[in-house]
């Protein structure tokens, strides 16, 4: 049965300038992808959620007065 060997870095150098680059490419596509969903949602999100708070609110209006402009 062969044992899982964990991968060290030797000396002080530390991981390697391509790990270091690779993992900094995954950052930086993980928090592009994160922002661009962050921004749909809020985009699509935000009226639903004031129009949802508006209805709980006391008094509590009818939908036709929430949407209305007077």
């Amino acid at each position: 049965m062969a044992s899982k060997v964990a991968l060290k870095a030797k000396g002080k150098g530390g991981s390697r300038p391509s790990e270091d680059r690779s993992r900094a490419k995954y950052v930086k596509e993980w928090s592009t992808w994160t922002m661009k969903k962050a921004k749909v949602i809020t985009h699509y999100g935000f009226i639903p959620l004031v129009i949802i708070i508006g209805m709980n609110s006391e008094p509590k209006p009818s939908l036709s007065q929430l949407l209305s402009p007077v």
